[in-house]
Parts: structure tokens; C-alpha cells; sequence
């Protein structure tokens, strides 16, 4: 008796791979990034299990990669970063295996009030991504960034 091949199997009868799901481009700020890689927040833990699910495609630029280097120094995270029992080294290992680094972007037409945050703003803007951030200032151009294909919000 011969069985009927099923329309989704082909000429061998193995069913096809699905179609790879197209990851969705964020670019994340540091204060998300020490949520998700340090602080172990709560609200951040969609954002690392998506990242680790490869579900996002996190890019980031070497500016974004330097400022996360410098905050790891600052005095007040050293004391969370052993009490996690992690070192900076460890944060920024984390981020090389889930940032993609690309080129710095041309400044944006909308400009931020902290000029700190104005690269994620810039990059998030010419890639059109979700921007995750919790900062105020980014937070309060939401509208604005919205008109330019930016989603910006705080948390998955």
C-alpha cells in the first residue's frame, strides 16, 4: 500500500525546515543593558530570554560598547558587580556574544536633551529598530521617534 505524500513534505517525504522567523532589530541602552547583564531586573528578564533565544538582533556601535565599559568602572556598580560575583570583563563578554557592532550612524534630524543618549537615538533611527531604554529623555521622545519608525520603550 502506498501512501500518499503529505503537500507539506517533499519528493523524500521529509516535511521542509520552517522559514527562518526574521529577528527583530532593537538597539539597547546601557541602563537596559546593566538591567539585563548585572541587576538581574526583572523587567529585563523577556529582554535577555529573547536575546539568548536569538529572537532579537541586537546592534549596537563601539561608542555603545565603550560607554558600557566606562559605567562598569563607575564606584556605586562595582559593589553589584560582586555581589553577582561578575567582573566587568564578564558584562562585556556578554555583550560581544549579543551585540552586533556596526557603524556609528549619521546624527538623526531629532536630537535628544542628554547628548549621551543621542547615539542610540541616531542608530535606533536609521535602522528604524525597537530602542530600549529607560532613560527620561529618550522615553519623552517617544512620539517624535515613533513618526520616524522607532518604537522606544522600557521594557518587552
Amino acid at each position: 500500500m502506498m501512501l500518499k505524500a503529505d503537500a507539506a513534505q517533499d519528493d523524500a517525504g521529509v516535511a521542509p525546515l520552517p522559514a527562518e522567523a526574521p529577528r527583530q532589530p532593537v538597539v539597547i541602552d546601557t541602563n537596559i543593558i546593566l538591567d539585563i547583564f548585572v541587576f538581574a531586573d526583572a523587567a529585563a528578564k523577556p529582554i535577555k530570554k529573547a536575546l539568548e533565544a536569538g529572537e532579537l538582533d541586537w546592534i549596537a556601535t563601539q561608542p555603545m560598547r565603550d560607554e558600557l565599559a566606562r559605567v562598569l568602572g563607575y564606584p556605586q556598580i562595582a559593589p553589584r558587580l560582586a555581589f553577582y560575583r561578575l567582573s566587568a570583563d564578564d558584562v562585556l563578554a556578554s555583550f560581544d556574544r549579543h551585540a552586533r557592532l556596526i557603524d556609528v550612524a549619521d546624527k538623526a534630524r531629532l536630537t535628544c536633551q542628554d547628548p549621551d543618549d543621542q547615539k542610540f537615538i541616531d542608530l535606533a533611527v536609521a535602522g528604524k529598530t525597537l530602542l530600549l531604554s529607560k532613560d527620561r529623555h529618550v522615553l519623552s521622545m517617544s512620539k517624535r521617534l515613533l513618526a520616524h519608525g522607532v518604537r522606544a520603550q522600557a521594557a518587552m
